[in-house]
This record gives structure tokens, sequence and C-alpha cells, in this order.
């Protein structure tokens, strides 16, 4: 008898814990500012001292010594490698890459001196949200409003080099395209983006169809620290939901023009 009893207070505890783990995923609040924009809403930025802290594993995954969900988006990202076509599948929620924080799912390296970083972007779901981002990235910090340099892809096919001149500032950005009434200097549909770090300037680099990658427009100037975080990231753009990027072909060196 009093195995059975036990037997059955491990099933109700399970089960109390199934129910109360679904409880607390119901219980997932996204606050006004973290909605996306759309025709009946205007995202705006987070508020004045809002932080997240960072979620990190000191797991190495390919070239790569570890991943964080920077800013902690509310739903969990992950990452897997895939030694036999060498791609990086990132899986995240998060709400932005921009203004004073930032949400998204790291693969990184701490490196320091110059760095050449590239890869191949895919997003499977066409149908995803268009300001979804995936880039090439260096930051001073795993903090969510860290000091930092991107190159990203939007979704919808913007290309920028965008930074947060210092810690807790509002981001800055030169467009490749989409460029409000100038000229584009990318295609919408790129499909290579890097970024080189030579000394305190820090520059785009595209190809559209192959071809061996060239830079486009001016470097920016950012002094970072070393060591510093070096990697690829992904935001989908929907504080509560994940989306996925893969990156293939992707090159890190310790050194500048080796894109």
């Amino acid at each position: 008898m009093n195995l059975q009893k036990s037997f059955f207070g491990f099933i109700f505890c399970i089960a109390t814990y199934h129910v109360s783990a679904q409880n607390e995923a119901a219980k997932v609040v996204v606050p006004d500012w973290a909605l996306p924009g759309s025709a009946t809403h205007k995202q705006v930025p987070p508020p004045a001292n809002f932080h997240r802290a960072t979620r990190s594993e000191n797991v190495p995954i390919g070239i790569f010594q570890g991943q964080s969900d920077v800013g902690a988006a509310l739903v969990p990202g992950s990452s897997s490698y895939n030694k036999a076509t060498s791609q990086y599948t990132i899986v995240s929620a998060g709400y932005n890459v921009w203004y004073q924080r930032d949400e998204f799912r790291y693969l990184w390296k701490k490196m320091s001196g110059d760095v050449s970083l590239a890869a191949d972007i895919n997003f499977p779901d066409t149908a995803g949200y268009d300001d979804r981002k995936a880039f090439v990235i260096i930051r001073q910090s795993l903090d969510d409003d860290s000091k930092e340099a991107v190159v990203a892809l939007h979704g919808g096919g913007l290309l920028h080099l965008a930074w947060r001149p210092e810690n807790g500032q509002q981001m800055k950005e030169v467009r490749a395209n989409n460029r409000k009434g100038l000229p584009d200097l990318v295609s919408p549909h790129v499909g290579r983006i890097g970024i080189e770090k030579r000394g305190d300037a820090f520059a785009l680099f595209v190809s559209n169809h192959g071809e061996p990658m060239h830079q486009v427009g001016d470097p920016i100037q950012l002094h970072i620290e070393g060591p510093f975080y070096v990697g690829i990231g992904f935001c989908s753009h929907l504080p509560a939901k994940t989306d996925t990027a893969i990156f293939s072909n992707v090159v890190l060196e310790n050194k500048a023009g080796k894109l």
C-alpha cells in the first residue's frame, strides 16, 4: 500500500509540475513598448534603465566559444551546428536589436585586435516578420545595452551598418539600401554579409551573387576595448515568438582584409 501511495504521489507531482510549467508559459506578458510596429502600432524605445540579465552558456559551438540570449527575450532561444554542412541554425525571439538595448540569440568568441567576419544568410520561413534581423556583430560585452557594431540583413531586404556609440545610448545606422529617397548601394536580395574591424574603423562588406565580397560605403569609427565579443546573431523582432535564421560558410579571422 505504501509503495502504491508513493507511486501515485510521484505521478501527482509530475502532473502538478507539468501544469505549473504550462501556467508559467501562459503568464508571459509582452509590454506594450516591445510590440512590433504595424499599421496600428508604433514601436517605441524601452523605458529608461530597463534591462534583463543575459542568459549565457559557455558551451562551444562550431568555431564559437559560447552562446547567449542577450537581453533574455521572453522566450528562450536555441542554437545548433551541423558539422556535415558547417551550418549554424539560430532560433530566437526578441523585441529588437535597436534603441538602447537588445534581445537576440548570440554565438560568440572573445577576441582582440582586427577582425574579419562574414556569413551567408538564409531565412527558412519566407513569410516571417519583415524587420527580423540576422547579423554579424562585434560587442564590448554581453550586456543588453552594450556598445556594438553590427551588419544586419533584415527579412524584408534592408541591409545596414549600425552601432551603439556607448553603453545605453541609442543606435545609429548607415543604410546600404532602402535609403529614403537616395539610390540603393546594393540590391535588396543580398546573400552574404560581412563586417571588418580595422583598428577603430568598422566597415560593411557584401556579396550579391557569389562574387568576391566588397566594401559598401565608408567605415564608421568606434572604439571597443579588447577583449571583446565577435559572432553571429538573430532576432525575430517578435518579443514572445521565435523564428529561425541559418548561417553558412562562416569566415572568422583575427585580421582585417580577409573577406
